[in-house]
């Protein structure tokens, strides 16, 4: 029989707390749905550093031909495409995002299309370490089919 003492009571009583709690936290971003080429581990590293980030990421692998199909019925220019396409609440996040461009997105709630780094730019997430990134810009998708700038990284010094 085990016996129970008050450290042990206090234990479980953090850990019924601390678990629902952290939990919520994960929850506390969203859910964003990625949809990525077979394969790629790129795009799978991009997903890894949204979990860390407090998103809930769920994950679809799709022909290349079929994945293009897709970008451009969610009114992705072709000249901002890359290797992956997220849906998430009303938003498309095309290519490698930092997640916290995805969490202002979601905070401002612009009337847009989403945000896109279009290419694969060199130490953006997912490709290649931050300390060697070359420069790139995060772009807002607008409805009507242009962008602007909505936060630019400098290249690593």
């Amino acid at each position: 029989m085990i016996g129970f003492n008050r450290r042990t009571f206090l234990l479980g009583a953090i850990v019924s707390v601390a678990a629902p709690a952290s939990l919520a936290l994960s929850k506390s971003f969203g859910q964003i749905h990625v949809v990525k080429g077979r394969g790629c581990g790129c795009c799978t590293v991009w997903s890894d550093i949204l979990k860390t980030e407090g998103f809930l990421v769920t994950e679809t692998e799709m022909h290349p031909a079929d994945l293009m199909q897709l970008k451009l019925s969610r009114g992705i220019p072709q000249d901002m495409t890359s290797c992956h396409t997220a849906q998430i609440m009303d938003y498309v996040i095309e290519g490698h995002v930092p997640p916290a461009d995805i969490k202002r997105l979601l905070a401002e709630k612009p009337d847009a299309l989403g945000l896109a780094v279009p290419g694969m730019p060199y130490g953006s997430p997912g490709m290649g370490p931050e300390e060697e990134r070359e420069a790139y810009d995060v772009f807002l998708l607008l409805k009507d089919g242009t962008s602007e700038i909505f936060s630019s990284y400098k290249a690593a010094s």
